[in-house]
């Protein structure tokens, strides 16, 4: 892994850029979800995943995504501090609909866009209102 893990977990993330949407996706080639690109992302960085099962598209609680987050080796970070590259984002998108998106190089964002179909990278604003955000540790 790159001596820099939240620039190598960053590029890993812009790299599947174009990538098929499928909801619980956890391959590139197939289709992944917001937690799949996350997953993958990882995985290409080197490092072990625990990614949660058992979520929806559209649920009441985060509480699948925050554990996620904690058991890959991101740590909590102030939600109102400037985002960082490699951040992980957890976005509210609706009252029952919850993201993930993964800051990259110029403060643009990747994320696994539903609505379009694909991995997409985006330039701010976010498509949500930010309710948590991690940055990964050097172990994980």
């Amino acid at each position: 892994m790159s001596t820099n893990p939240r620039a190598a977990f960053a590029a890993a993330a812009a790299g599947l850029c174009g990538a098929p949407f499928r909801l619980h996706g956890r391959d590139a080639a197939i289709g992944l979800d917001c937690v799949g690109l996350v997953a993958v992302a990882l995985d290409r960085c080197g490092r072990a995943v625990v990614a949660p099962e058992g979520y929806a598209l559209r649920a009441l609680s985060v509480a699948p995504l925050l554990g996620f987050a904690e058991r890959n080796g991101f740590a909590r970070c102030d939600t109102l501090a400037p985002s960082e590259t490699g951040d992980l984002i957890l976005l509210r998108l609706s009252a029952i609909q919850a993201h993930l998106a993964i800051v990259i190089v110029g403060g643009r964002f990747v994320h696994a866009h539903a609505g379009l179909g694909r991995v997409v990278i985006e330039r701010p604003p976010l498509p949500g209102v930010p309710i948590a955000r991690w940055r990964l540790t050097a172990k994980g």
